[in-house]
């Protein structure tokens, strides 16, 4: 079980990563919040990108990141409502593709490769940023219950399904996930509510943690073989090597995509 984890490369990493998020959590002002979140969302779009060129498609990086940018902002700075900041983004893509339009083989390309440069950027941005108005609006203890979820369904998840995995979830997409692990971290995920509501919100009831726990987790099951199904697609096993024994930013923010949204608007209209 020990080799298998490949402990000896992933705590380290995890520990300096722990330290990382809390610092930037819990004291960053919310200008460098934003700004760090914006970096890893870059980030993780340029290893998405990478994904899509192994599959010899033709995603514009320059429109993407802009696209990326735009989408984002209405929650760096509330005052800018998100439809225009999604017809920035369109616009700008737009203006992008009409210039770089110089050869025919472009021209060719240009379907794919707007449809692949906008959902990247969509898929991440859109969804990531949430992170920032959680914490602005319920407190870093806010982002350490979501933390916490997620952990705990992934570990649970992944005992689990190592220990008793036999029946497949999704076989192309993400071989070793199975229902067994599935219903595992489902339960691990309600044990880590009830036990970061007593840390960090009193406040919310015990079942109420327990059935955003339970939530938070089956989207974050949800993005974790999404993110698995663009990496098979590619052939590849990581999305990048920043990370030893953890792969890249996509492969440790996959989890959040849909989950950071998720348990945030379950925050902002709870009764």
């Amino acid at each position: 079980m020990w080799k298998k984890l490949n402990a000896h490369k992933r705590l380290p990493t995890a520990l300096i990563l722990i330290a990382a998020v809390v610092a930037v959590v819990h004291w960053a002002p919310d200008w460098l919040l934003a700004a760090v979140i914006q970096l890893l969302i870059l980030g993780a779009l340029m290893e998405f990108y990478g994904l899509a060129r192994k599959k010899r498609l033709q995603p514009h990086v320059p429109a993407g990141v802009v696209a990326a940018l735009f989408l984002a902002l209405p929650y760096v700075v509330p005052a800018v409502p998100f439809g225009a900041a999604f017809l920035a983004a369109l616009a700008a893509a737009g203006v992008f593709y009409l210039f770089r339009a110089d050869s025919l083989e472009r021209v060719m390309a240009f379907t794919t490769s707007a449809a692949v440069t906008l959902f990247g950027a969509a898929y991440l941005s859109f969804t990531l940023i949430h992170i920032l108005p959680l914490r602005r609006e319920f407190g870093p203890w806010a982002v350490y219950f979501l933390l916490a979820v997620v952990a705990a369904g992934d570990t649970g998840a992944f005992l689990v399904g190592s220990l008793f995995g036999r029946h497949k979830m999704f076989p192309l997409a993400s071989p070793k996930k199975t229902w067994e692990g599935a219903a595992g971290g489902l339960v691990f995920a309600a044990l880590g509510a009830f036990a970061a509501q007593a840390l960090f919100f009193p406040g919310l009831s015990p079942l109420r943690a327990a059935v955003y726990g339970l939530a938070v987790h089956g989207f974050a099951q949800l993005s974790d073989p999404l993110e698995s199904l663009f990496k098979r697609a590619a052939g590849v096993k990581d999305s990048g090597r920043l990370f030893p024994g953890h792969g890249g930013l996509l492969d440790r923010v996959d989890s959040f995509i849909f989950s950071a949204p998720l348990f945030y608007y379950l925050m902002l209209f709870r009764p």
